[in-house]
């Protein structure tokens, strides 16, 4: 019988509450106060109203915080998602033309996207995250970084670029109509801009706090300047109510049109959460569990659709003041939910007033922050291959689709590990001077018996890499005085059904010559398939030995021994043994 504590994870921290509740409890207040300004950025990015951010932050925290894993992972809107949401729905229609519309396809392609992590996680898929290269990841927040400021120029200059335009369009548009400038809101959005970075650089007890700080601060300039008047145009009224009810329009064609981008977002959001857990259980020592996260984050997502929010999936600005702010349990999440249901009750007409330039200048920084530049040159000084899947995904995020992007990313940073995989090093041993075995290119005075052949695979013997093995086998036959082959297998990972049938048909093929391919150290797990398919009966069992001593000692007796009567080398113990005989 399932375990309780598994169906429902937050009784394992439950009983914790009663010790670390102050500590959260400062955490929580913490949250509450950062994602006020991020949670209107992120609907703005989004192309929602202001109200849709608070809603996602809200609901989506306690969700993730009950059913998660991790105990300090913060979840509710993210930059990336945001984007992402964006330019999927944009495609179908356009917020500014239709935004009931938009708001419906945001709220349905959350449920979507909810419901393919939950699936994912219940499949106990939570290892496919392995497989997405760190480049991709760092390429698409980079690219993502940037289109996210570009697409705030409008704000920010106050020119009225057309609505949907690509990354390449927005720039177009701002260089042939410059002139036409706001200068006051301009002025607005870089004067918050510098205000966020002086706070964040220099004032340090309250660099926590330097967004909302900034926004304040740029939304008494632009009152100072006139508003309105001159142009500087504010987010507007905000409900102060709690998420309504409403269950989402589940239209046929348009789940259909937003497929490929749930998947998207489904992906991307599970990397997203599961990075930043994992950042931060290198300093909390927890244990997390990965398909619990993409429960959790999968049943977050579909619960909060409900309440009129949008995709969400774990912040790394969050996460990491919330550890940083004493978060001992997932107490803190939903505390940060609660504290931000207050201020939407109680201080929302205080949000309308928030200029959409000053708005600008913070997300400008937002963008700039997702752009990873100690990893990004990491990358370039140590992997050519890790650049090009980075430098792919990152243009591929500016110029094409993000879906395909992202795919196209991992995609080819897949094609790179299968390649790698694909040729698996193979070293030739022989015995050294101090009398051990060790690969002839690392000492040149080592030396080979002329009838045992000895080599080392390091690598897996897996349909990808049986054309590359099979290539240096043939060759070895072929130059190879040797009838005798022994390979030291302790490198070699796992063996797949089509490296079996072409390991028995190279063992038949030596054996025909009149000696034998022998195997030394193979793990277990890497003589199933030979166990379970046949393939050992026709090998022998006999010839697969665990050291290197008693494989030699019993290849040794089936050698030529007048081919060893006259050698010279006398490598092994057992030939001089006989000349003492």
């Amino acid at each position: 019988m399932m375990s309780l504590k598994k169906i429902f994870p937050f009784l394992i921290w439950l009983p914790l509450v009663k010790k670390t509740w102050k500590d959260d409890l400062i955490a929580g207040i913490t949250g509450t106060i950062i994602v006020i300004p991020q949670a209107v950025a992120f609907a703005m990015i989004a192309g929602l109203p202001p109200i849709y951010g608070f809603y996602t932050a809200m609901i989506t925290p306690i969700i993730a915080a009950l059913f998660g894993s991790s105990y300090h992972l913060i979840s509710g809107p993210t930059t990336t998602g945001s984007i992402v949401v964006f330019a999927v729905i944009s495609k179908f229609v356009s917020p500014e033309n239709d935004l009931q519309a938009f708001i419906s396809l945001a709220i349905l392609l959350s449920f979507m996207a909810g419901v393919i992590k939950l699936f994912m996680g219940l499949a106990k898929m939570g290892k496919l995250v392995n497989f997405v290269s760190n480049s991709v990841v760092i390429g698409f927040a980079a690219g993502a970084g940037i289109l996210i400021a570009f697409k705030q120029l409008k704000h920010v200059f106050g020119i009225n670029v057309p609505s949907g335009s690509t990354f390449y369009e927005i720039i177009n548009y701002i260089i042939i109509h410059i002139r036409e400038t706001n200068l006051y809101v301009l002025g607005v959005a870089l004067a918050t801009l510098l205000i966020a970075l002086l706070i964040r650089r220099f004032i340090k007890y309250i660099s926590k706090l330097y967004m909302l700080i900034a926004m304040v601060l740029g939304s008494l300039l632009a009152f100072l300047l006139g508003g309105e008047i001159h142009g500087i145009e504010s987010v507007g009224t905000i409900p102060s109510h709690l998420p309504p009810f409403k269950i989402p329009d589940f239209n046929f064609e348009d789940m259909r049109l937003l497929t490929s981008g749930a998947i998207t977002l489904a992906l991307l959001g599970l990397v997203e959460a599961v990075s930043i857990a994992r950042a931060v259980a290198l300093h909390s020592h927890q244990k997390l569990n990965n398909n619990q996260e993409f429960i959790g984050q999968g049943l977050s997502n579909i619960i909060s659709s409900f309440f009129s929010s949008y995709v969400s999936s774990g912040s790394f600005t969050r996460s990491g003041v919330n550890y940083q702010a004493g978060a001992k349990t997932p107490l803190s999440a939903i505390i940060s939910a609660i504290g931000l249901m207050i201020v939407v009750l109680f201080f929302a007409r205080y949000a309308s007033f928030l200029p959409k330039a000053a708005m600008g200048g913070i997300i400008l920084l937002v963008g700039y922050n997702l752009i990873d530049f100690q990893h990004i040159k990491q990358v370039i000084k140590t992997s050519k291959r890790e650049y090009i899947v980075l430098m792919i995904t990152l243009l591929g995020t500016l110029f094409l689709e993000l879906e395909i992007a992202l795919f196209l990313g991992i995609i080819i940073s897949l094609f790179f590990y299968l390649e790698r995989t694909s040729k698996p090093n193979i070293a030739v041993f022989g015995k050294n001077s101090e009398g051990k075995f060790v690969n002839i290119i690392r000492d040149e005075m080592a030396q080979e018996c002329p009838q045992l052949k000895m080599i080392r695979i390091d690598g897996s013997i897996y349909f990808g890499a049986v054309e590359v093995i099979s290539n240096y086998f043939a060759n070895l036959y072929e130059d190879s005085e040797s009838k005798h082959l022994l390979i030291i297998s302790n490198g070699i990972n796992f063996i797949d059904l089509a490296g079996a049938e072409w390991l028995t048909h190279e063992v038949l093929k030596w054996r025909e010559r009149g000696g034998g391919i022998y195997f030394v150290g193979l793990k277990l797990v890497s003589q199933e398939i030979l166990i379970k398919s046949g393939f050992i009966d026709i090998i022998g069992a006999d010839n697969f030995f665990k050291d290197k001593q008693t494989a030699i000692s019993t290849i040794y007796k089936k050698i030529d021994m007048d081919i060893c009567e006259n050698c010279d080398i006398k490598l092994f113990q057992e030939c001089k043994k006989r000349i003492q005989e």
